[in-house]
């Protein structure tokens, strides 16, 4: 079940950045909050703390399911749960600014 904590823990710190960096750089960049829903713009401050609140789950899934850094089956689970949300956003916010949403 760790492996699974840890794939999740992957995808929600993928997930961080991006809202993190437009929040601290004064952008607006789609977010759950914003309508349509992950399409419209949301706030520099919504962007910040969504990104906060998807770093602090991450990290809370690391803390209770650690696990060594190397070649091993917990890292890649960490490194698929990057790959998976961050093959899914590029595509999705790809798609929303070729439809000029935000």
């Amino acid at each position: 079940m760790s492996v699974v904590a840890i794939f999740f823990a992957g995808a929600f710190l993928c997930n961080a950045m991006p809202h993190l960096t437009a929040g601290l750089r004064g952008e607006v960049f789609p977010s759950p909050f914003s309508r349509p829903h992950g399409k419209g713009p949301s706030s520099s401050l919504v962007n910040f703390l969504w990104g906060m609140l998807n770093a602090a789950i991450g990290l809370a899934l690391l803390m209770h399911h650690p696990f060594a850094p190397g070649v091993n089956a917990d890292s890649v689970a960490l490194l698929v749960g990057v790959l998976v949300m961050g093959v899914f956003a590029s595509l999705h916010f790809g798609r929303v600014r070729r439809e000029g949403l935000f």
